[in-house]
């Protein structure tokens, strides 16, 4: 079998086959035997029908096909077998089979034209003696405190509060109602339309500014219990209902009772209920250390991506599309896991849409994870960078340890942690062979998160 190859675009191979003529030849007599041995029609038994009367019956378009079929699908993997091309995903007749039905002569030469994705190659122009500028997060004692405050706000108790107005900080107990305010040009006699949803009773809020409409808050302060007032404001521009969204407004509001926190004192007493500690000052030094190897840790995160973002400035990849499709449909999967865990009925979640929209929107970061664990993988085989199997074993280990009681496949999480472990290791060799600039945290840069539970180790 003559073979022609020619390298394409997005990391494919082009093939033009030559099938021999007697190939062609032997395939089409092979089809109409089959096709004799089954085919029933009336008056012939199964095998014993001639050849004409089955070209006649069947019509020679649809042996043609059939043969066809047999012969691309045939030629091209010995095609690929031949020229030991490593294909990933399923070749592609590129060929129209329509056009290639009217040229196929049994016994002649039968030309074809066929595509396959292959393993993309990975050109790396640079990956040592990177520039790379990065910014350190550093530990911030106030996240120990506003944390310690946030644990006193959620044990609060809330007690009434007489003889002064609203302020800010309080819990008031309100009725309230919304309705849309009156347009330019519009008659004053015109019934007011009531808000749809814009009304309750009893309602306990607390009087803080992101917590309601911007104005709605600042209305009730200064309010006394039993008084009535009138609240106008506009629904914000990223309002969820968007019917409202820049709607005038006027609620009606009656302040029925006013509260205040009342916090618990922060002492041991406070340490031994919120945490497993005796003593306040464990605990805050608990905190102090979680912070210090957060802050260490996002620093040391900051690195890495800003090492990946700089490796890829200096690196070509033609993705075939076999592997973006293959890492979208990764990306998609995980999103489906965790909506189902979350207990979302997926039936009825993802419509044909809904998937397709998700796909397109997944498309830009599979295609960024492809480049970068690529890009890794070519430097992990020129720097013969690997993990072992004790590394990998303890790391299991350690993981199986920590959740004892969680259902893990040994074999994925095998597969997880030697990826994960793989990637660090590249990572921290091209840090040591980068020059890397760590740049004070300036103030307008995001603050670190608080986490949202305590669990003080």
């Amino acid at each position: 079998m003559k073979v022609t190859q020619e390298k394409l675009p997005a990391s494919k191979i082009g093939l033009k086959i030559e099938i021999t003529p007697e190939l062609t030849q032997q395939t089409y007599e092979k089809v109409i035997k089959n096709l004799a041995s089954t085919v029933n029609i009336p008056g012939f038994r199964k095998g014993k029908v001639p050849k004409q009367v089955l070209l006649q019956r069947l019509g020679i378009a649809r042996i043609k096909a059939t043969a066809l079929e047999e012969l691309v699908q045939h030629s091209v993997q010995e095609a690929l077998q031949q020229e030991a091309i490593k294909a990933i995903g399923q070749p592609q007749l590129v060929s129209s089979f329509d056009d290639l039905i009217n040229i196929y002569e049994p016994g002649q030469p039968l030309f074809i034209d066929a595509a396959v994705d292959v393993e993309p190659e990975v050109n790396l122009k640079q990956y040592t003696d990177l520039q790379i500028k990065t910014t350190e997060i550093q530990y911030q004692p106030t996240q120990v405190e506003e944390l310690l405050q946030k644990e006193r706000e959620g044990l609060a108790t809330l007690v009434p509060v007489e003889g002064r107005a609203a302020q800010i900080n309080d819990v008031a107990v309100i009725d309230y109602q919304g309705i849309f305010a009156k347009t330019e040009g519009e008659e004053v006699s015109t019934e007011p339309k009531p808000i749809p949803g814009a009304q309750a009773a009893n309602f306990q809020l607390e009087l803080q500014e992101d917590k309601f409409i911007v104005g709605f808050i600042a209305g009730i302060v200064g309010m006394n219990p039993g008084e009535t007032k009138e609240i106008a404001v506009q629904f914000p521009d990223a309002y969820p209902d968007e019917q409202l969204v820049g709607k005038a407004a006027v609620f009606t509001v009656v302040l029925k009772e006013l509260k205040e926190k009342e916090l618990p004192e922060l002492n041991d007493e406070f340490a031994q209920e919120i945490s497993d500690f005796g003593t306040l000052e464990e605990l805050r030094a608990s905190l102090e250390t979680r912070y210090q190897k957060q802050a260490q840790e996002q620093t040391k995160s900051n690195q890495q991506e800003a090492l990946l973002v700089e490796l890829l400035k200096h690196t070509e990849i033609d993705l075939p599309e076999t592997l973006i499709e293959q890492e979208i449909d990764s990306i998609v999967g995980q999103t489906a896991l965790r909506l189902s865990q979350q207990g979302m009925d997926l039936k009825k979640f993802f419509t044909p849409d809904l998937v397709a929209k998700w796909r397109e929107q997944a498309r830009p970061e599979a295609i960024e994870r492809l480049k970068r664990s690529l890009t890794l993988r070519e430097i992990s085989q020129r720097e013969a960078i690997n993990v072992t199997a004790t590394e990998i074993s303890a790391k299991v280990t350690e993981i199986l340890q920590q959740h004892p009681n969680q259902d893990i496949d040994p074999e994925k999480l095998h597969s997880v942690v030697k990826n994960d472990l793989l990637s660090e290791k590249i990572i921290n060799w091209l840090l040591e062979h980068s020059t890397v600039e760590i740049l004070p945290e300036s103030t307008s840069d995001a603050p670190q998160e608080t986490p949202q539970e305590l669990n003080p180790e």
